[in-house]
């Protein structure tokens, strides 16, 4: 495997294509593994057909246009609506959330996977609130906003009753100030750390953050106390005023707009292109988004239209999360699997808790670093295994349609280095970097079948070892460095 360095030099301008560098299936690709954790060959084939600004367009019209998750029988519960036994029931209405957003970020391209981006940035702990109906309020949160105005997601989104109870908002009080919640405002969700704020500003700031200590029940909305308000004057960046909570996110986008607008557009530019980053490209988002008045959606067109998100050397160079490794798996083979009562997205749900990323339990509050990250001496096996056992229930459910996954994919070829080459350059954002490694994968096809069947072709895939063969080929792909890249 190539190291994992960009060598992109490509600039923000509109991405053209060429003779010499074509709107392809591999670009295709590229967008929906980037955009949308994986689609089918039947969506390619449709977005090659088009232009790739037709396709980032569709995305992104599609991702605006798409309402929320509908809101659960229970999503605004308090304590008092459990009429039963609260564990008992909480317990099912986690489960319910937890297969409702794992679903999602399945099967709702860019939407839910800003929405997964917005939950890393805007980190909460669900064992710091424990309330489902939070969860849920939490999630709409970051749908409603997820490729919206990003000043009005950080005034949504300090409010949330997941964040007020996380950051201890909900105890920060004129007599009790706690500064968590200012304290991370600045550092992880608008400016970067020691990045144009002072431990004055932040202690100033949590004072104008009180007030927001009332719950008419536990697990009900948590609303504005103005007797727990600080109501005497503060200075924040050098301005002095009594000021509260919508001041405070007034005054820092007014004063910090520049800062803000580079810190965010940096993180996006990460998740999406590279963990290398170009200044000069960032630079020009941060460029878009203030000319836009934070609203992000011009400037996310403009990154993903550009030459340089389409350049050959911005694939293959992001390391894929378990959520993405098993979303774009899942996507783009179109394996069928038994989902009776949830089972099996309880299965991959779990499976992606052992690999390091349960949803809404965040490894702490600067969230899962990504990349690198996710790939150690100790975890690599584990994504292999995983992946293994991702597929298994396939197999079990219907073991012909990995026959019928080859034979649609090569033209019902009975060439086992083409058919291995395929299947291989399917699965990997680029070609492996020897012949020999497609020598090894072709050897793994072939199985145990004697090779005099493949040299005079009377081997084929309707042969009853096909489907298997092509299984034991699926599984060496997951071991292959290439695999983890998207």
């Amino acid at each position: 495997m190539e190291i994992l360095t960009s060598c992109n030099v490509a600039s923000i301008d509109p991405f053209v294509p060429s003779s010499g560098n074509p709107w392809n299936v591999a670009k295709a690709k590229h967008v929906y593994r980037r955009l949308a954790n994986g689609t089918s060959e039947a969506n390619i084939n449709i977005a090659v057909a088009g232009s790739p600004d037709e396709l980032i367009d569709s995305l992104i019209d599609e991702a605006i246009a798409m309402p929320n998750t509908p809101a659960p029988d229970w999503g605004y519960w308090s304590f008092q609506d459990y009429l039963i036994d609260y564990n008992t029931e909480t317990n099912e209405q986690r489960g319910i959330w937890y297969r409702q957003t794992a679903n999602d970020i399945l099967t709702k391209g860019l939407k839910s996977k800003l929405a997964f981006f917005w939950l890393n940035h805007f980190v909460t702990e669900l064992e710091s609130y424990n309330h489902p109906p939070y969860m849920f309020q939490y999630w709409d949160d970051l749908q409603t906003h997820a490729i919206g105005n990003f000043r009005d997601f950080v005034r949504t989104i300090g409010l949330n009753p997941a964040m007020l109870l996380y950051l201890n908002g909900f105890e920060n009080t004129n007599v009790n100030p706690n500064e968590n919640y200012a304290r991370e405002l600045f550092e992880l969700f608008t400016l970067g750390e020691n990045n144009g704020y002072t431990q004055t500003d932040i202690v100033e700031t949590s004072r104008a953050l009180t007030g927001y200590n009332h719950w008419a029940d536990y697990g009900a909305a948590i609303t504005f106390d103005s007797s727990t308000f600080d109501a005497s004057d503060k200075t924040i960046f050098g301005q002095t005023g009594n000021w509260d909570y919508n001041d405070v996110i007034d005054i820092l986008f007014e004063q910090k707009a520049e800062l803000i607008a580079a810190f965010i557009c940096e993180k996006l530019y990460r998740f999406f292109v590279s963990p290398d980053v170009n200044t000069a490209v960032v630079n020009a988002m941060s460029t878009t988004l203030l000319a836009n008045d934070f609203n992000m959606e011009p400037m996310l067109r403009q990154l993903f239209k550009s030459q340089h998100f389409f350049d050959t050397d911005a694939n293959g160079l992001i390391i894929k999360s378990p959520y993405d490794m098993t979303s774009i798996y899942i996507n783009e083979t179109g394996f069928l699997y038994d989902n009776t009562n949830g089972d099996y997205t309880n299965f991959i749900i779990y499976l992606n808790d052992t690999l390091g990323q349960d949803i809404y339990e965040p490894v702490d509050v600067a969230g899962w670093q990504r990349d690198r990250d996710w790939i150690n001496t100790s975890t690599i096996s584990g994504r292999w295994l995983s992946m293994e056992y991702l597929t298994w229930p396939m197999w079990n459910y219907d073991n012909d349609q990995f026959r019928q996954f080859a034979k649609d994919l090569t033209n019902n070829s009975n060439d086992p280095a083409l058919i291995t080459q395929t299947i291989v350059d399917f699965f990997i954002s680029k070609p492996l970097y020897t012949a020999s490694d497609y020598d090894n994968a072709t050897d793994v096809l072939k199985w145990e079948v004697p090779q005099n069947y493949y040299d005079t072709g009377q081997w084929n895939l309707d042969w009853d070892s096909a489907a298997y063969q092509v299984l034991l080929l699926i599984h060496h792909i997951f071991k292959m460095p290439e695999f983890q890249l998207k």
